[in-house]
């Protein structure tokens, strides 16, 4: 199975950046691979916020929209995502933002596994430098949106 993590400091606050991140909608304006979203569900209960979304990732002639389940947990300044539908056989991924000299520091580890095993082979290979482009996207959005310099 591909796995990756990345750890970024950004300049902006932690919860300008948990914000960001949880505002699916918008990820077809900057993350690459990102072809569509749709978010069908978004439910607070006291400190968490659950969603059910759908990307669409692709690139050239490959396109697949896949279902996940978001848990965000305020008290843990955590974001947890697995998949329910689609290519993916199996996904985990997890956000942890922590605020460090008025920087954040965020933490992005993600473990899939796709349907189709000769994709797996191409992903396994490619995979950190697409996470990378992807942390780079969050990265440059955060801070022409937030950035205090």
């Amino acid at each position: 199975m591909p796995k990756a993590s990345v750890k970024r400091l950004i300049d902006c606050k932690k919860e300008q950046l948990i914000d960001l991140v949880l505002d699916i909608e918008k990820y077809p304006e900057f993350v690459p691979f990102c072809l569509g979203s749709k978010v069908y569900e978004k439910k607070h209960k006291g400190d968490q916020l659950f969603i059910i979304a759908d990307l669409t990732i692709g690139k050239g002639p490959f396109k697949d929209t896949y279902k996940s389940d978001v848990k965000f947990n305020k008290n843990e300044d955590s974001i947890y995502v697995t998949n329910l539908d689609g290519p993916l056989k199996h996904l985990e991924n997890k956000w942890h933002f922590k605020e460090i000299n008025n920087l954040s520091e965020v933490s992005f580890e993600i473990d899939f596994e796709l349907k189709n095993n000769f994709l797996n082979i191409i992903m396994t290979k490619s995979f950190q430098f697409g996470l990378d482009k992807i942390a780079d996207a969050f990265q440059k959005r955060a801070e022409e949106l937030f950035s205090k310099a």
